[in-house]
């Protein structure tokens, strides 16, 4: 093993001391190299050496990740391309992305040290901007393409096309293009289905659309779905994952496809969807309020 990559959510800094803490001595044990990206927060420990994230590839086996979906996605977006498998260990709520609870720390290490993991290509989506017919944005999405409208409560229509056929034009607060890995995520919450990760499509979910009828429509992966956004009253925004904005002017085509990279998630040996699933949405259902 060459190494371990760690980037921890250092907005979480309790936590994320304590996890890292725990993997420092894990690894000190089994002589294990561990690599942090350049950070003030760098424990004094002779196994940890600091790189740049770019320096990460070649000299790391696998990233862990300790912090929540947020992180998983934000790290899996500056990997993208580099084929570096990547573990979650979940620092926030649900975590549908970061597999590993605190708890079961060590056996998930001792388990990545022994093989007893796969890794899953999941799906990622390519988002362009076209205004006038010139390219002026483009993205790589793991999770979801968002198009809504800005902070003022109004109508946005949206031409919604699949390969050019027109699928629909909705009046709504906006529309999300998902990932099944996605799935589970703002789709869920706008009431898109939950999808297996291993399925190769991608779902257009319409959030709150102002229409007596609305569905969910999935699509497959080698096909385009092209949005374009048409108001004269609203601010509208292109959201990738969450995280990264661009505002739409009137008219502009958003082209939403199947990125050409994937992203590497360890599945640790007796892990599977299902059973993940039911995992996280009992810790959700049956979680005690947190005390004041």
């Amino acid at each position: 093993m060459k190494g371990i990559g760690i980037v921890p959510n250092w907005k979480k800094k309790k936590e994320a001391e304590a996890i890292l803490n725990r993997i420092i001595t894990f690894c000190q044990e089994k002589s294990i190299r561990l690599y942090l990206p350049q950070t003030a927060e760098l424990p004094a420990q002779a196994c940890v050496e600091v790189l740049s994230l770019p320096e990460f590839v070649g000299k790391t086996d696998f990233i862990i990740v300790l912090g929540g979906d947020g992180t998983i996605l934000r790290v899996a977006r500056q990997f993208s391309g580099s084929n570096l498998p990547i573990l979650g260990v979940n620092l926030g709520q649900m975590g549908f992305l970061a597999e590993v609870e605190p708890p079961m720390l060590e056996i998930a290490l001792q388990l990545l040290l022994d093989g007893k993991y796969n890794v899953q290509h999941r799906l990622m989506l390519s988002a362009r901007v076209f205004r006038d017919g010139r390219l002026v944005a483009e993205y790589t999405a793991l999770n979801d393409v968002v198009i809504s409208k800005g902070p003022f409560s109004r109508i946005i229509y949206l031409d919604t096309y699949v390969n050019d056929k027109h699928l629909e034009t909705y009046p709504s607060d906006g529309i999300i293009i998902s990932t099944p890995t996605g799935s589970t995520g703002y789709s869920l919450s706008a009431g898109g289905p939950i999808v297996n990760p291993a399925l190769e499509v991608m779902i257009i979910t319409p959030i709150c659309p102002h229409l007596l009828h609305h569905r969910t429509v999935i699509v497959a992966s080698n096909e385009r779905v092209s949005i374009r956004p048409w108001t004269r009253q609203a601010e509208v925004i292109i959201t990738v994952d969450g995280q990264e904005g661009f505002k739409l002017h009137d008219h502009d085509e958003v082209q939403v496809t199947r990125a050409p990279l994937t992203t590497p998630l360890i599945q640790l040996h007796g892990t599977d969807f299902y059973t993940l699933l039911h995992r996280k949405l009992a810790k959700v259902i049956y979680r005690e309020p947190e005390r004041m």
